[in-house]
């Protein structure tokens, strides 16, 4: 039998309080600070929405942290604050005791509320501490009040809450600054998905993922807005396909209208495209537009033209990447001297390297090792996937022995350890790895790397389905 933990003096005060709401609220003037939390934590709980009317209007900390108690979004409890917000915006001069300048529905904040809890004993001042009152005032306009919120759009997340919210800060723009700086779009209908950005302010946003198979006339139409985030620093966009149906002249014009916003992206560091099958001989549209260097640039799994590739050797904004991702691009139909002159373009500065699945074959590779082993940061490299044999991974080892921080190494199985129906044999693998331990050992230095064998045919399964790891160690 469980034994129920008892509640604390501290609960059963707030719940003892609540049980008359009026006195609740008479009581908010004499109320000490630290006493705030647990009872906003009862009150919110418990739905009493004029208490929690009155508390926003008396919170005595810079921040409310709401959406760490917001596990499961309640319209008549997030109403209760916006009515008390409402109430506060509406007042000439901030209350004496309300020092409230941000309301925060993003998932955090649990430590807040845990620590004016009693779960842990370290000082709330170390993360919130209220703002000191100026002396010389006694009255203070209330400056204008930012909400920040982490905004999803999905099948689920567009609820009444997200809506009542909006249009709640939409109506008091001179008063609310909401602020969204991560946007996630996710499997919205591109319809619902302007309708909500029509409504929300995009400067403040950071990050955007769009996580959604679009066809490029969705691209088009989300291209006005991408054009107003003007200080997003990553873009990540799932695959975008061209209908069959349309026009050369229409795509033409689809991809024009979403490659020229980002001449407004000045933040810009970090873009991942995958599948973006519209690019296709158009590649230069984009990269002539990007105003500053990146530090990420991943473009997966579509087929490149020979333009292509050279333009992106000639971008000047690769010119300090630190991460770069071209896998699933087929390189093989390449002259070895496109991706040499690219590997060399950053080879002072990148750090991750990713060419997986690019049908990269021995005398292709043989012809970048040069490069390679000048990618002094180089601290991440998988090749997995290509059709490489034992000899050429052997001289990948010795070509890149001396990159000091290389410290993750993705090689595929060597070509020599599958049978004439393409399986793989163990036995032989085994015997590979000796060897390769082998070569480790006469280079001298601690390693570490991990052997991929080809996606399995027969399951369906497109991901690396085994890893074998080999490692070194010094004596």
């Amino acid at each position: 039998m469980s034994v129920q933990t008892p509640l604390r003096l501290l609960e059963l005060a707030g719940m003892n309080l609540l049980r008359d709401e009026a006195s609740a609220i008479a009581a908010l003037e004499f109320l000490p600070a630290e006493l705030f939390p647990p009872l906003f934590m009862e009150a919110f709980y418990g739905r009493h929405r004029e208490t929690l009317k009155a508390m926003v209007q008396a919170w005595p900390f810079v921040r409310l942290p709401l959406g760490g108690l917001m596990n499961v979004p309640h319209k008549g409890t997030l109403k209760a604050v916006l009515d008390g917000l409402s109430a506060l915006l509406a007042q000439k001069v901030h209350p004496r005791r309300c020092k409230l300048r941000v309301l925060d529905l993003r998932n955090t904040g649990q430590y807040f509320w845990s620590t004016w809890s009693g779960d842990t004993d370290r000082v709330l001042e170390l993360m919130m501490a209220p703002v000191t009152e100026d002396s010389s005032r006694k009255e203070q306009r209330l400056a204008p009040l930012e909400v920040f919120l982490e905004l999803v759009l999905n099948e689920a997340a567009m609820d009444e809450c997200l809506i009542y919210l909006i249009l709640w800060a939409a109506r008091r723009k001179d008063s609310v600054h909401l602020c969204c700086k991560t946007l996630k779009i996710e499997s919205v209908p591109i319809e619902s998905t302007v309708q909500f950005l029509s409504m929300m302010p995009l400067d403040c946003l950071q990050e955007v993922q769009v996580n959604c198979t679009w066809q490029l006339s969705s691209l088009a139409m989300f291209a006005p807005f991408l054009g107003q985030m003007s200080n997003v620093q990553r873009l990540l966009f799932s695959p975008i396909h061209v209908s069959p149906l349309e026009e050369h002249e229409e795509q033409q014009q689809q991809v024009d209208q979403f490659t020229s916003q980002f001449l407004g992206l000045h933040h810009l560091r970090d873009l991942h495209l995958e599948t973006p099958s519209f690019l296709q001989g158009r590649l230069d549209q984009m990269l002539r537009c990007l105003r500053n260097p990146l530090d990420t640039l991943s473009i997966t799994h579509f087929l490149l033209v020979e333009s292509d590739l050279t333009h992106l050797s000639q971008c000047a904004s690769i010119g300090q990447l630190k991460s770069l991702d071209l896998s699933g691009i087929m390189l093989t139909v390449f002259k070895p001297e496109l991706l040499q002159v690219l590997l060399e373009k950053v080879a002072a500065t990148i750090q991750e390297l990713g060419l997986d699945e690019c049908g990269i074959v021995d005398a292709q590779l043989e012809a970048i090792l040069p490069a390679l082993s000048h990618c002094s940061q180089l601290r991440s490299f998988s090749i997995r996937g290509n059709p490489l044999s034992m000899t050429i991974i052997g001289k990948l080892l010795r070509q890149t022995d001396g990159l000091p921080s290389l410290t993750e190494e993705f090689y595929p199985a060597p070509q020599e350890s599958y049978g004439s129906q393409g399986t793989l044999h163990l036995g032989r693998l085994a015997k590979l790895q000796a060897e390769l331990i082998e070569i480790m050992r006469v280079l001298g230095r601690p390693r570490t790397i991990w052997l991929s064998s080809r996606p399995c045919l027969h399951c369906g399964d497109d991901s690396f389905y085994h890893m074998e790891l080999v490692t070194y160690h010094c004596n």
